[in-house]
């Protein structure tokens, strides 16, 4: 099978390493794995800024620049949900764009669900003997739809030793342009969520989310706490 991969922004720019180990555990798999160097934004941050016109022409060269493609996979559930719902918002009025648009839906997973549930495998000898806590993205949650997931994929990795925080589900803070907008807000949140993490007594915060992992690591490294924020293709592609 040959798998698109699609890099959202915060990952190419801040997190690269997180996207080649996305290849690594996806060409374990004997996946073919193809990257489209022109791709860019999915449109996501114009469109909660009411840019609808910006966010359009993005979709618009999205879709061009994975046309053909029989799976996409991307480490975001945030931009995979965004695509999956909010595309065709952008072209309600158009009904072949529409018909583009629902065989995208179709094809275009986040990480964690195509490893459990397309390519039902959970196992990938990976070693990370550490006590983590796991932070649920808002996004991940509730517009994409993964929760199980990821912790069943954890549950696989040797020496790995999963604690629950308090409030996993509720926001980290970050929201996008929120954290800017509302910045006292974002940032009590932010240390809400941390303090749950370390009540845990875990070494690391693992997510599916590498903007809320960027949003808790800004609050981390200015407090100098002991905890790391890591993503879960990392923890997957470590020990071997």
């Amino acid at each position: 099978m040959k798998v698109h991969l699609f890099i959202p922004c915060f990952i190419d720019q801040m997190y690269p390493n997180t996207a080649f180990n996305v290849v690594k555990i996806l060409e374990s798999l004997s996946l073919q794995v193809y990257y489209n160097p022109e791709q860019t934004c999915c449109g996501q941050p114009a469109f909660n800024s009411g840019y609808w016109g910006e966010a359009k022409k993005l979709a618009l060269k999205f879709m061009d620049d994975f046309k053909g493609s029989e799976v996409i996979v991307g480490p975001s559930a945030s931009c995979i949900g965004y695509i999956k719902n909010y595309y065709s918002r952008l072209f309600e009025d158009d009904k072949k764009m529409l018909q583009n648009v629902q065989s995208l839906r179709s094809r275009i997973f986040e990480f964690s669900d195509f490893l459990a549930n397309q390519m039902e495998v959970l196992e990938f000898g990976a070693k990370f003997p550490h006590k983590v806590t796991f932070h649920d993205s808002c996004a991940g949650l509730r517009e994409y739809g993964i929760k199980s997931e990821p912790r069943q994929l954890l549950e696989r990795v040797e020496g790995l030793e999963l604690i629950e925080m308090e409030d996993t589900e509720t926001c980290c803070g970050f929201g996008g342009i929120f954290a800017t907008k509302f910045k006292d807000i974002s940032t009590a949140m932010t240390e809400q969520k941390v303090s749950h993490a370390l009540d845990t007594g875990a070494k690391y915060i693992i997510s599916t989310e590498s903007s809320c992992l960027l949003n808790i690591e800004s609050y981390i490294r200015k407090q100098k706490l002991p905890i790391k924020p890591i993503h879960l293709a990392d923890v997957l592609a470590s020990g071997w």
